[in-house]
């Protein structure tokens, strides 16, 4: 059966009836309702966290091309930047080719000036500039407190690298501490 009545008001009519079946059914839905809008806030909540993650990850992706990788962090720390032993005077194993060469540069070599920088960096280590920094890690244990801070003004006076310097500001401070309980 066809309705003469216009369609605005056939959908007005249709508005209050839905209307009176939701009243009928709120006392049910009032009692889940405090559940429904917790579930919600917090689906909501969720799905803003997980865009903010994907933008943060977006923008780390786009700035990590603009600046460079620390090769160590500068709150890194090593077994060999604490509790260290004092180094004793071993005489090197010819078998190691840096040794053997350190060994007969230092044979042949006597300046008398320990401050002097050699042709390629400072005299405790000639090659200090072409090291990275595990290399530099590995050699400082034979290093005394004076070579150390030699290196460390030699670091601050050309490149001022922020992972050179904190590795053998650690490695001083731990000579330093070394020093102080063994007098």
């Amino acid at each position: 059966m066809k309705s003469s009545l216009p369609l605005p008001v056939r959908i007005a009519a249709g508005l209050a009836v839905t209307a009176v079946e939701q009243a009928r059914k709120l006392p049910e839905q009032l009692t889940g309702l405090p559940v429904t809008v917790v579930s919600q806030a917090l689906q909501l909540s969720m799905r803003v966290q997980q865009r903010v993650t994907e933008l943060a990850i977006k923008g780390d992706d786009a700035l990590a091309s603009l600046r460079p990788v620390e090769e160590t962090p500068e709150w890194a720390t090593f077994d060999e930047d604490e509790d260290d032993p004092v180094p004793s005077p071993v005489e090197p194993e010819v078998n190691d080719p840096w040794l053997a060469e350190e060994r007969a540069v230092s044979e042949h070599e006597d300046t008398g000036d320990e401050d002097e920088v050699a042709a390629g960096g400072p005299a405790a280590l000639p090659e200090y500039d072409e090291l990275s920094v595990p290399q530099l890690r590995a050699r400082l244990r034979r290093l005394t407190l004076d070579d150390l801070e030699q290196l460390q003004a030699y670091e601050r006076e050309h490149a001022a690298r922020p992972a050179y310097l904190g590795m053998l500001t650690r490695r001083i401070a731990t000579v330093r501490a070394q020093e102080n309980a063994d007098s």
